[in-house]
Formats: structure tokens, sequence, C-alpha cells
């Protein structure tokens, strides 16, 4: 079957598409939360994509957990936002609308930045000197053309700095805003102009923060997501105009 294209997104048929060597949950009897972690997981690493059919039998078979655990996660994800429950068809993981990912910018721009004032008042010598390490490591990143290294790096940094800032319930609520399926699903995210601009966008907060200014540095991590916004706009402009072409 070839794919489909929904909201953008390919679309896989259904979650056997998966790779064999995906990670399994290590025991059986897999609890409700396990479960949704792994899906959630799945969702991060891009081995599920928006529109995809998620087969009860399959999850129960690569989980261990049963039938009913499968479908309490399943809710708990739908309640999220992760996935769409539909009468006679079943879950499928949750597309979002470019509509969608403006708003969800929008948060994470106001929530980030505030963290990142705070950050620069209350992190210590250490962690600041760990910051600006991961930031250097990205900075070698996108000279070697390694983005998948610099993905995982961004991870780390954009997490250090909502932790070390106390905001553990805005930490809690951008790990919520970020796993939506807006832009996991898209190869060039990672692209080589896109890590030079993030890499750049990087330095001016490490210098906010060394400079210990924290409005500097609201405002640099503010515009950081930002960019990242109209980037996301840009690439689904030129995904539009690409397949109005075909």
């Amino acid at each position: 079957m070839d794919n489909e294209i929904v909201d953008n997104f390919v679309v896989l048929p259904e979650i056997e598409s998966m790779s064999k060597n995906e990670p399994l949950l290590p025991q059986k009897g897999a609890t409700a939360a396990e479960i949704g972690d792994w899906i959630r997981n799945q969702i991060r690493s891009r081995r599920l994509v928006p529109g995809q059919r998620l087969v009860e039998v399959d999850i129960i078979r690569k989980t261990g957990g049963s039938r009913f655990k499968v479908r309490e996660a399943l809710q708990r994800l739908e309640g999220e936002g992760l996935v769409t429950i539909e009468e006679f068809r079943g879950a499928s993981v949750r597309s979002a609308s470019m509509e969608e990912v403006r708003q969800i910018y929008r948060a994470r721009a106001a929530l980030e930045g505030l963290c990142a004032a705070d950050f620069t008042r209350k992190a210590n010598k250490e962690q600041r000197e760990e910051l600006f390490g991961i930031a250097g490591e990205m900075e070698r990143c996108v000279e070697m053309g390694t983005p998948e290294s610099f993905g995982l790096l961004n991870a780390r940094w954009h997490a250090m700095i909502m932790e070390c800032s106390g905001n553990l319930v805005i930490r809690d609520l951008v790990q919520r805003l970020d796993t939506p399926v807006h832009h996991l699903v898209f190869e060039t995210f990672y692209q080589s102009d896109h890590l030079k601009s993030a890499a750049a966008d990087h330095s001016v907060i490490v210098e906010a923060i060394r400079a210990n200014d924290p409005h500097a540095a609201e405002a640099a991590m503010r515009a950081h997501v930002e960019n990242g916004l109209e980037f996301l706009r840009n690439l689904d402009s030129a995904f539009h105009f690409d397949t109005q072409s075909l």
C-alpha cells in the first residue's frame, strides 16, 4: 500500500512498519503508565508518525501489556493530545495543524523564556559551566555535520535550563507541549542551515547568562523558540508547494 499524505505528514499504514530492532519493554505485565511511556517514546523517536494506526494486538505483543492496560494507556495519551481514538476505527497518532503548532510554540517561547531568566538568576557555577559546555558540543556538531547528536544535545540543553531554573512545573508543561507530533517527523528539521541558526541562537542566550542579564536571556530564548516556529512555517509552505506540483 502506498503511504498517504495527511495534514502535511507521511502516514504509514500501521504499527508493523516500525523497525524490528526498536526497544521493547523489559518485562511482561507492563502497567498502563509504562505502555504510555513506550508509545510516547516511539512518537518522539519518529518510529510512530502522525496518522499512523495504533493496533492494540501489536502493542500488546511489543510491550507485554494486557488489552485492558493498552486501552487505558491509549486513553491517557488521548488526554495528552497525542492520540486520537475514533469509534470503529480505533486509535492513531494525532496530527497537528500549523495553527496548533503556532500556539504550541508561542506557549513554549513564553515558558522557556521565563526559565532562561530564572536560570540566569539561580544557577550555580557548575551548572553554568555544564550548560556552556553542552552549547560548545552543539557547535562542534554543526561543524562535523552530525544532526542526530545535535538533536540529543539540544534536548539536554533545554531540559537543563528548565530544571536548574527551579521551574519543574514549567518543565513538565513544556515536555507535554514538545511531545506532540508537530515537527518530529520532519527529517529536515535538523538540516545544516537550521543547525547553524539554532547554534547562533544558543550563543546569544549563553552570552546573556554569562553577563548575568536575566531579561536578555529571556528575550533571547523567546526569539530562539520563535525562530524554530518560523523554520517550520517555511518548511510547511515548501511541503505544500511540492505536493501540489506532483
